[in-house]
């Protein structure tokens, strides 16, 4: 079959350098055939739809797109049993010409294990960059079918969508009057280990010569290889993609056996799912036994541990969150367990961080901030989306959830010229209580060459001149760590003759280096405030055990 007006990437001269690829034009011509691909999908043309998708598979666009998701990851320094890494730029445009479908076959992966939450362990099988970047290319070309064909209430590794999308839903259909009382929480026993291969050969509109040969691939332990006959493997990209495939239609199975009134409604992230009900029996004796049926056709069965029925007066976890009804108002806050591990993490950093300079330490509580403290905010309390003139649709096109997260991101002062990192903060008014979006921003001067010295100055003085009039600014993780974020010992050190390993002691502040409470994002608060302000902090840290 052959397909008219081909975008074709391959036609065009391929690069010279790394650095002259035209990343946009190449992010366009991708997705103008992944556009082409779900709308034959739509339109029942299967044939039509695998055309395209070889197609893809060999326009140079996706190659070079594929080796650049690989390449610029968390897991790009990562090897797999080849102990390969592609670290130059030659090394990644020699990469992408090498992903060719002829003569391909993946190596055993590198298994892995990291703790869980539980105490178990969970095995991570690494296969190497070479196989991580034909797997994304293939990718590319599945990630538009598995998008058509997904559930529309499916919030796990997909394009656009995140955790926070799935708690608005659970508020939108938890949070009315009449809404549904009974909750089934539900978990899958090991998903992506025990998927079934016969059935992912089957149904997954793919090159089945590659997928058999990615699923057989084995992994490599203590000098020793073992087949792998079940499972996807965590730690592939192309993994997340098949599993959510097995997965939807979960929701159509769960809305087959409800009628009208009985109130049944699903949400899923990735292999965690919440259905609600009228009453604890509609759920146990029809929803359940659906949900059973669907799972085993795929080699797959629920947790017995973790599927359980609760009423929503006494509240569920779900994505690290609890849900729970006090009365008629719906909340939706961050898990005890959750903060508490944010907590421990941050104050096991602080305290090892003796020869840490400041700029080191803001940094890396950033890191801890932006991955804990930043999911914890985006959580809607408010009665009703909408009806609350700070959550007003008008503000976000995507709800309160993305309001909540576009306020926490807010900037309330200019970088100095030393190229110190500003955390996120919120401001908390004394008189409301509540966070209060910052809406005035300034330049970063550390990041933008062309702002000059005397521009910068001149920022700071609005900035003054701004802030004399604002709230008290507590930044995010003062707010969740009263105790754990202290007045940290170098505050007091100063750096000597630029050697950071090299400290004096001083009795007062570095002259030479800015505050740790300026560098936390309080550059708002009055001298007045701020003195008294250390001053309660100091005492705090005095009487505390």
């Amino acid at each position: 079959m052959t397909v008219e007006g081909s975008t074709d990437a391959s036609i065009t001269p391929p690069p010279l350098t790394w650095e002259a690829i035209d990343w946009p034009r190449v992010r366009q011509g991708v997705r103008r055939l992944q556009m082409r691909i779900a709308k034959a999908t739509q339109a029942g043309q299967p044939r039509k739809a695998q055309a395209l998708q070889w197609v893809l598979t060999h326009s140079r666009s996706a190659k070079l797109l594929a080796v650049h998701r690989v390449t610029t990851n968390r897991g790009a320094k990562t090897p797999g049993v080849d102990n390969v890494i592609w670290r130059t730029d030659r090394q990644k445009l020699q990469a992408s010409l090498n992903l060719k479908r002829h003569g391909y076959r993946p190596r055993p992966l590198r298994r892995h294990y990291i703790p869980k939450p539980n105490g178990k362990l969970r095995p991570l099988s690494i296969p190497t960059l070479h196989d991580r970047a034909m797997q994304a290319l293939y990718a590319l070309a599945l990630a538009p079918i598995a998008e058509t064909l997904a559930d529309r209430y499916s919030y796990g590794f997909r394009e656009g969508r995140r955790c926070a999308d799935a708690l608005e839903q659970c508020f939108t259909i938890l949070s009315q009057r009449t809404c549904a009382q009974w909750i089934l929480e539900g978990d899958i026993r090991a998903c992506f280990d025990e998927i079934d291969h016969p059935w992912l050969l089957q149904q997954v509109p793919t090159d089945k010569q590659l997928l058999r040969a990615w699923l057989k691939a084995g992994y490599w332990e203590k000098e020793q290889l073992f087949p792998t006959a079940k499972g996807t493997p965590q730690g592939g990209l192309i993994s997340p993609l098949l599993a959510n495939l097995a997965l939807d239609g979960m929701e159509r199975a769960v809305q087959a056996v409800a009628k009208a009134g009985d109130k049944v409604n699903f949400v899923r992230y990735a292999d965690d799912f919440v259905v609600t009900g009228a009453n604890p029996q509609l759920l146990e004796q029809k929803v359940k036994p659906a949900l059973t049926a669907f799972l085993q056709q795929r080699g797959l069965e629920l947790s017995e541990q973790k599927t359980v029925l609760t009423h929503i007066q006494t509240g569920f976890n779900f994505l690290g969150h609890t849900v729970r009804k006090y009365g008629e108002k719906l909340l939706i806050t961050p898990a005890k367990s959750k903060v508490q591990s944010l907590r421990d993490k941050i104050s096991r950093l602080i305290q090892s961080a003796a020869a840490f300079t400041q700029e080191a330490l803001i940094r890396q509580l950033m890191s801890y901030v932006n991955s804990g403290a930043g999911p914890l905010d985006d959580t809607p309390a408010n009665p009703k989306p909408g009806r609350n003139s700070n959550t007003s649709r008008r503000a976000d096109r995507h709800g309160p959830l993305a309001y909540e997260s576009s306020r926490t991101r807010a900037r309330a002062a200019c970088s100095n010229s030393t190229g110190w990192p500003a955390l996120p903060s919120n401001a908390i008014s004394k008189s409301a209580g509540r966070p209060t979006p910052t809406t005035h921003t300034t330049p970063n001067t550390s990041r933008s060459a062309a702002v000059s010295r005397g521009a910068c100055v001149e920022n700071r003085r609005r900035n003054r001149r701004w802030h004399s009039a604002q709230p008290v600014c507590i930044p995010t993780v003062a707010r969740l760590l009263p105790v754990a974020v202290r007045l940290h010992r170098l505050e007091r050190l100063e750096p000597y003759e630029g050697k950071l390993s090299s400290t004096v002691l001083r009795g007062g502040r570095a002259g030479n280096s800015p505050p740790l409470l300026d560098l936390l994002g309080v550059s708002c608060v009055a001298e007045n405030e701020f003195e008294k302000m250390l001053r309660n902090l100091r005492l705090s840290i005095n009487n505390d055990p």
